[in-house]
Formats: structure tokens, sequence, C-alpha cells
């Protein structure tokens, strides 16, 4: 099950094969690259020639100009990456997060992987983010399926009225069923997204605060992160069910 270390590891093990006479995917180096990057809190720890090269060819040529030997390019490229491999391991990861992540890549979208993962990032270490970034991920999800289904929708910050769109395309809005168990289970999703919105108006950094600011706990920014998790998966579910993907 992939995460954000293995992602890591994956474009170290692509690098020392580029260095050392192998030809890599570009495609591949670009999707692992953006998702390192979007790693804002561990810029420190991202090797600078990943942040300044954006293609395989301008990695060969930083590589082959520094070192003149495979072996000297491997130990480079191990330690470098090692800081951001220690610090990925040591950050706490639940079950669920995997989860998402292995539904998010269905989408093919770097984007939002990109999203999700600063959603996990920041879940302890800036909680506020966490849950600006966890009404992003549903945003993202939402417009990513109306684009896919052809469906014209209002850029406007209204997650709810996304949503509504969004679970209207899916035939997942309770008015378009009549079993009441199911009206009662979508309906929760519905109050879901509201309420993320909510919480993302009076807790996150999305707006200035007065004198006497709320201050999100990392529980809090936990509680947003899973709850559009779940709903991004349920989406996309729904969205891959209907043969779309």
């Amino acid at each position: 099950m992939k995460s954000v270390y293995v992602e890591a590891e994956m474009l170290q093990n692509m690098l020392v094969s580029q260095a050392t006479g192998g030809v890599e995917d570009e495609s591949e180096y670009t999707r692992l690259r953006q998702i390192l990057l979007a790693q804002s809190l561990m810029e420190n720890q991202i090797p600078r020639f990943v942040q300044t090269c954006r293609s395989l060819s301008q990695f060969w040529q930083f590589i082959k100009q520094k070192f003149g030997t495979y072996a000297e390019r491997r130990a480079y490229l191990w330690d470098e990456f090692r800081p951001l491999l220690e610090k990925l391991e040591n950050d706490r990861e639940t079950p669920s997060d995997t989860i998402v992540t292995l539904a998010l890549e269905k989408f093919d979208s770097a984007n939002i992987q990109a999203v999700w993962a600063k959603a996990i990032e920041r879940r302890t270490s800036d909680p506020e983010g966490a849950i600006t970034i966890a009404r992003t991920l549903l945003e993202s999800v939402c417009k990513h399926i109306l684009e896919e289904a052809n469906s014209t929708f209002d850029n406007s910050p209204d997650l709810s009225k996304l949503y509504r769109q969004t679970s209207d395309v899916l035939n997942i809005a309770p008015s378009q069923h009549t079993e009441q168990v199911f009206k009662q289970i979508l309906g929760g999703c519905t109050s879901v997204v509201e309420g993320l919105g909510a919480l993302r108006n009076r807790l996150s950094d999305a707006h200035g605060k007065g004198k006497i600011g709320v201050k999100p706990a990392p529980r809090h920014a936990e509680l947003a992160v899973n709850l559009s998790g779940a709903l991004a998966i349920f989406l996309i579910a729904t969205w891959e069910s209907r043969g779309k993907i």
C-alpha cells in the first residue's frame, strides 16, 4: 500500500537508476516530484535537486557533472534522501490514510493526491491548515467528477452547493431515493459536508479572527481530514461503479 513514504522511496530508487545508466519514465518522475513538493512542511528535508530539476534530463545534467562514478552517485542520493525518509517514517499514519491514498490514485490526478498528502501532513503540526485542506479535498474531487461527467458548475466557494450537484450526477441525493435507510444515510453525508464547511469557516486558517479566536486541536483536524477522506472514497467508488473511471 502506497504512502508518501513509499512515493519518496520510489523517487529515490528512480533517481539512483537514472544516475547509474537506467532509463526512467518522465511522467512518473513528474508525478512523484509533485507529490513530494506538496509536502510544504517538509521542504527542508526534500533534496534541493528534486526542487530544482523539473525533468529527468535536468537531473541527469546535474548528477553527471557532480560525480563521475556510479558508486559516488548512489552514496550521494541515499544521503540526500535520508532526512526526508526518516521524517516520513517517523510521522504517524493511520490505516485509513493508505486506503484513501489508493482510492485517490484511481483519479490519476496528481493535484488531488497532493491535496490529500497535505491534509495528512498537517493534521498534527498545523490543525487550522489541515481543516482548510480537508474542505479543498472534497471540492477538488467533486469538481473532477463533474468535469468527467461534462457537467458545468459554478466556481464559487460554496462546497454544499457543489456537493449537491455532484450527488445529483451520481444519483446519491437523498431526494433520489425512496428507501428510508438510504435517505437517512445519504442525508447524513450531506450533513457531514455542511458540517465540514462550517468547521472550516469557524476553526480553519481560511478567515481572519478577532482578539479571541478559537484554536482547533489536532483531534479536530483529524476528524475533519478523516471525514473528508471517507466522503472522497465514497464519491470515487460511486463514480467508478458507473463505469466512468
